[in-house]
């Protein structure tokens, strides 16, 4: 079954070819609490590292006019972090590879100057001027500040199987692997954020942890995921549970394969998986995405031999932004990346059954994680 820990999967991936053509990443989102209002404020910190092979003591910015006009790759550790709401934002801080500090054996470990990333600790810091962004559009963010200081616990895990198993991994057979260590993880410490300061609990904190790698990026690239999730029949909160949808367009061996996604709903201790990587399990998916004036929406319909489970978001565009990565090639391929954290949802699960499924539960998703974009191949 899914929740089957391993944090090999979380280690620095970056050897081989993908050190000269590479990313790998660490993510973690989850839910704060404003220390003088009560306001409830979701957040997200992300280490991303890029191409160490061409890495030196300054940062290569991919986007600069120079690097662009010179053809020079990207190469550096970003880390990355933002929120949500009215007032969205993303802010980034680059470091030259030089300095970066990275323990490659199980449990890792990457660290910057006052950043540190590991299974257990986020610490760090990220300051971005008005004057900084308009000299440098090549940072690719806004401006504001953020310090932060966040013990890890991950609870329940999605390990997608074989796909990303240390065979193909060797093999570099996926063009953009994934794995959710934590997909439910609670998060304790404190956030300061623009001069405010929020504490994060966690017991109601929503939170969430994952990472991907590879050498470049999927198209369409679509996520879902929550813990905050109440039963409609019952009116009972599901303390137990987590979601997570993820994918869009893999390519194995260069090979794509067409709207394919990896999906787990850990329902009150009990697993239920739609994984297109286990073709004996016969999964089939359907999912589209859309939007109006206010929201963009997420439909999504998994189904394996035994189960169904159907899915429907929506996040309001007002809370969202769109979040800017540049792949391994200095390519910025995704401008239109929808990114959330306050998505709401109705998740319909089902049992097949001789005639019409029968219904387990009908669950209420909210501070739904959630992106989507395309781009033209």
């Amino acid at each position: 079954m899914f929740n089957n820990s391993d944090r090999k999967r979380d280690n620095y991936m970056l050897s081989g070819s993908l050190m000269l053509k590479g990313y790998d990443w660490w993510w973690h989102s989850f839910t704060a609490v404003d220390r003088k209002t009560g306001e409830k404020k979701p957040f997200f910190i992300e280490f991303y590292l890029c191409n160490p092979g061409f890495g030196g003591k300054q940062p290569v910015l991919g986007q600069s006019e120079y690097n662009r006009n010179n053809k020079r790759r990207p190469s550096y550790m970003m880390v990355k972090v933002g929120t949500w709401g009215e007032d969205h934002c993303q802010l980034h801080r680059f470091f030259g590879w030089k300095d970066v500090k990275i323990r490659e054996m199980t449990p890792f470990q990457v660290s910057c100057a006052d950043c540190l990333c590991s299974e257990t600790r986020l610490k760090g810091s990220v300051k971005v001027t008005a004057k900084d962004i308009a000299a440098r559009p090549e940072l690719m963010c806004d401006a504001g500040s953020m310090e932060w200081d966040l013990t890890v616990s991950k609870e329940i895990a999605f390990n997608v199987g074989y796909g990303a198993s240390s065979l193909f991994r060797k093999l570099n057979a996926f063009e953009m692997y994934w794995h959710a260590e934590g997909m439910k993880t609670r998060y304790s410490g404190h956030i300061m954020y623009n001069g405010r300061r929020y504490t994060v609990n966690p017991d109601s904190c929503y939170g969430y942890a994952d990472k991907n790698w590879g050498k470049d990026f999927t198209s369409p690239w679509l996520w879902l995921s929550s813990n905050n999730l109440t039963s409609k029949i019952t009116g009972r909160k599901l303390d137990n549970s987590v979601f997570d949808i993820g994918g869009g367009r893999p390519r194995v061996f260069i090979i794509p394969l067409p709207r394919k996604l990896l999906g787990a709903f850990y329902y009150e201790g009990r697993e239920f998986e739609f994984n297109f990587s286990k073709f004996w399990t016969k999964p089939k998916t359907q999912f589209a995405f859309s939007e109006d004036l206010e929201f963009v929406y997420w439909h999504v319909r998994q189904e394996n031999k035994e189960y169904i489970m159907d899915t429907r978001v929506k996040c309001r565009k007002a809370e969202m932004l769109f979040i800017n990565y540049e792949a391994p090639s200095g390519e910025k391929k995704h401008n239109r990346l929808w990114n959330g954290g306050t998505g709401t949802g109705i998740i319909r699960l089902y049992r097949k059954t001789p005639g019409k499924p029968e219904i387990i539960d009908v669950i209420q998703a909210r501070n739904v994680g959630c992106e989507y974009g395309e781009y033209d191949k």
